[in-house]
Formats: structure tokens, C-alpha cells, sequence
């Protein structure tokens, strides 16, 4: 406090915004000569920590308040308008020349943002993956939902995560950043379906297409094994998505070569920032993928050696489950100017990366994966549910190779399949208590499609069994 009290011709000097009531009265009682208090204008956030992540908080950058973070960092100067001011003539005094020259610029308010943001949704998703991340004892988790016809973003939050209103209060500022368009991870094999649809659009296998699994695969002198250790001698492409092999994504890898896959991956949109409207937002890594070597195009097969974030891996599948046509994420509405004029945002086709017909094929093959495969978990009875697991490995931070007792949990998928309603992810960083998405990802994820199902009153399908009437 000392030096900004002994600045030079500065009469005034804020040693302290948004003290409390008993700080006052307290301060008061000290009957300190030259202390004073006044009222300020403040930002209070009504639901607290509920879509933190995405809004982030207006906090003091020196005695300046300035959005930080999300949407109060990306918007921050649409939303504070303009301060107006006065220029007058002064007399040697200092007081106002009545007949002088006077220049007056009004304040500007500042914008309106309305988001695609549905409360209920959100308010759902947090509560459920909060309560995911504490009973699994893990470290952090991330859920987002997403109209995959549009791009509208419908829920998105990480736990944990913050009070905008007590922003002071974190010690961690790491806890600040929004883990859905920056936090980067090896997807594992969540991402095998990526590589299914380019060997699936290139015709070079189909889902019944055959191969032998010996439980490993040499590449380049490495050798790459099942997540379970096992051999399971013939199998076909479905089964390869639905017992999640290894072994199998190599084999469709391998059928279009390496250039190809690297190229359906950056189509994808993987590699590069989805162009969401948040401060800030990672591009991924996909590593030497692009040198052409058989090792890392084997490893990116099954969604290692390269990093994605949850937006991308999110809109990817939003492509499979909109005939093949990637769209780009938004959250942003409509924006509303001072005047009332409207700005709306439309929906932008990003570029068709598959074809209709391999994203159908496609789609039935990830309806087996829940059906019969390692996402039974995620299914809700009485409606064809896509979707697929992925339990990745999280590399040493003290050394070459992976952490054998840590692991990130995902499920990416989205339903109805005949006419979806969402696309969804939810990912759960290192679970304590068990180590695959089948148990921890995807119960969360059938829990939430569950309830998006009966939120928008999505009739079940006459052709699977409905669920039980309790």
C-alpha cells in the first residue's frame, strides 16, 4: 500500500474494490484521517459457479476493470461500450469559460450477447459432472453438447470450477481456463472412428471387411498391442469399433496409406482452432504425423502420439452425425447493439469431409459399438444411440512412454441416429477407482443423453424395445 500512497500530485488512490460490509465497518472504527469509502457499480454473476468456464469474470487489471477469460475476455470492449467525456475552456482558475468552446462525447453502451447456451441443459450436465468427477475420485472432468445440424453449442462446462464472483478467492489460475477449447489430450480410442471413416469414404474396407487380430502388429520395429493384451483371431471392421482393437485401426490405416489418413484428419479439423467465440483456444498437435512415418500414423490410428481438444473431437463426430458436413461451433445467438439493432449468427458449413453414405455406414457401425461393444454403458433404452469409448493413456511427465496407473476417460457420441438432437462428449481425467471409459465416461454420458431425450421429447423408436415403464 505504501507506494501508492506516496505517488506525487495523485490526490486519489483505490487501495481496495469490493470489500465487505464488516471490512468497512472495521476500517471505519480505526478513525484513519484520508480513508474513505465509496459505492461502485459491480459485475454479479446470479448462478455463480454454474457456466464459469465459459463466461469467465470482469476483474481489475490495476485499477482498470476488464473482462478476463471466456466470454467476458473475447467480448470484453463490445461489451463495456465507450466512456464519454467533456472538453471545456478553463480559466486560470480552473473553473468553466461559460461562452467557450465545449466538446461533449456521450457514453456508449455496450452490446448484448445472447448465447445458444439452453440453462436447464447446462444446469444438468455441471450438476452430473461434478458429482462423476467426485465419485470416481478423479482429477478434473469436461462435458460439452452440441446441435450437430447447426453448431450451436448447447451446454459446456469443466469441473472443477470457479465462483466469477469470488475470482480472488482461486489459487490456482489454471482453474480459469476452459478445459473444452484448451486443455489438449491424447484422445485414445475415441478417435477411431475418424480413422474408420476415411478407409470406410475411400472404399478400401467395409464394415465387414476381415482381418486376423494376433493380439499385436509390428511397425517399424515396434511393437503395438491390444488395450487388452489379447489375440482375437478374425474379425471385421464393426467388431474392430466395438471391441475397440488396436490392432484393427492400423489394419484400416494401413488400407489408404499414410498421406491419405493425414489428410482426412486435417479435414476433420484436427490440427487447427475450431474458430469458437472464447479467449482462447489450442489447436491440437498432431505431432510428426505429417512426416509420413508408419509408427506414427499406426499410433494416430487409435488416438495416440497426437493431441485433440474436446471441441474438436466434439465437432468431428457432429460431422459423422450430420451426413458428413462439418459445421463450426458457436455460442453466440444474437447479438444485440446499443441502437436495438440484431446481429444473428448463422450456420457455417465448414467443408463435407465424408460422404452421406459413409457417414451412415458409419453411424451403424458406432450403433453396435453401445448396442454390443464396450458402450453398452452409454445406451438409453428404446433409441439407437451412436457412440464410442476411449480410454487413453496419459505420457510420463518424468520420462519417455505412459503413466501405466493413469488415464483419461471419454465418450463421444450422439442420438437419435435418425435424426439427432446432440452430439456429445464427456471426458473424466484420471478416474482412482476404476481405469476404463466404459465405466466412467460412458454410465455419465447415457445418464445426460437420457435426460436430453425426454428434455426434448423425443419419442422412442418402434423398433427398438422401450424402456420399462416404472
Amino acid at each position: 500500500i505504501l507506494p501508492r500512497l506516496s505517488k506525487r500530485d495523485d490526490l486519489y488512490e483505490p487501495l481496495k474494490h469490493g470489500v465487505s460490509e464488516k471490512v468497512k465497518i472495521a476500517t471505519e472504527a480505526l478513525n484513519l484521517p484520508g480513508i474513505e469509502f465509496a459505492s461502485e457499480s459491480w459485475r454479479y454473476y446470479p448462478e455463480g459457479s454454474l457456466a464459469s468456464h465459459l463466461l469467465g469474470f470482469v476483474g481489475f487489471v490495476g485499477d482498470d476493470r476488464q473482462g478476463q477469460y471466456g466470454l467476458e475476455g473475447k467480448f470484453n470492449s463490445e461489451l463495456a461500450g465507450q466512456a464519454g467525456w467533456l472538453r471545456a475552456e478553463q480559466d486560470a482558475g480552473g473553473r468553466w469559460i461559460t461562452v467557450g468552446d465545449r466538446l461533449l462525447e456521450e457514453a456508449q453502451d455496450g452490446d448484448d450477447l445472447i448465447l445458444t447456451i439452453d440453462r436447464t441443459v447446462e444446469y444438468t450436465a455441471c450438476i452430473k459432472l461434478s458429482a462423476a468427477v467426485q465419485k470416481h475420485g478423479a482429477d478434473s472432468g469436461s462435458i460439452v453438447i452440441m446441435d450437430p445440424k447447426t453448431g450451436a453449442v448447447i451446454a459446456l462446462c469443466g469441473y472443477p470450477d470457479f465462483d466469477p464472483n469470488k475470482y480472488n478467492e482461486v489459487t490456482d489460475l489454471d482453474r480459469f481456463i476452459n478445459p473444452v477449447t484448451y486443455e489438449m489430450y491424447e484422445p485414445g480410442s475415441v478417435f477411431k472412428p475418424i480413422t474408420m471413416a476415411a478407409a470406410l469414404d475411400l472404399g478400401q474396407v467395409t464394415p465387414s471387411t476381415t482381418y486376423v487380430d494376433e493380439g499385436s502388429f509390428e511397425v517399424a520395429g515396434y511393437t503395438i498391442k491390444n488395450s487388452d493384451g489379447k489375440a482375437h483371431g478374425e474379425q471385421t471392421m464393426t467388431k474392430v469399433l466395438e471391441e475397440s482393437l488396436n490392432t484393427g485401426a492400423i489394419f484400416a490405416e494401413q488400407q489408404i496409406g499414410n498421406e491419405a489418413f493425414y489428410n482426412y484428419i486435417k479435414q476433420f479439423g484436427f490440427g487447427e482452432v475450431t474458430g469458437i467465440e472464447l479467449d482462447a483456444e489450442a489447436p491440437g498437435n498432431l505431432g510428426e504425423l505429417g512426416s509420413g512415418k508408419d509408427v506414427f500414423a499406426a499410433t494416430a490410428s487409435f488416438g495416440q502420439g497426437i493431441t485433440v481438444t474436446p471441441i474438436q473431437l466434439l465437432t468431428a463426430y457432429a460431422a459423422i452425425a450430420n451426413g458428413g458436413r462439418l459445421v463450426k461451433p458457436y455460442l453466440i445467438q444474437e447479438i444485440i447493439k446499443p441502437n436495438n439493432f440484431r446481429v444473428k449468427t448463422e450456420t457455417q458449413t465448414v467443408r463435407n469431409v465424408i460422404n452421406p453414405k459413409t457417414a451412415t455406414t458409419l453411424t451403424a457401425m458406432l450403433v453396435n459399438v453401445v448396442k454390443n461393444g464396450h458402450g453398452k454403458r452409454a445406451g438409453v433404452p428404446g433409441y439407437y444411440i451412436a457412440g464410442k469409448t476411449g480410454t487413453a493413456q496419459i505420457p510420463k511427465t518424468d520420462g519417455r512412454g505412459y503413466d501405466p496407473n493413469r488415464t483419461i476417460g471419454s465418450f463421444a457420441g450422439f442420438g437419435p441416429v435418425d435424426d439427432p438432437k446432440f452430439v456429445m462428449l464427456v471426458k473424466i481425467d484420471v478416474p482412482r477407482d476404476v481405469q476404463f471409459a466404459e465405466s466412467t465416461a460412458a454410465p455419465l454420458f447415457g445418464d445426460i443423453a437420457k435426460f436430453l431425450l425426454n428434455y426434448y421429447e423425443v419419442p422412442p423408436s418402434e423398433s427398438v424395445n422401450p424402456a420399462p415403464q416404472t
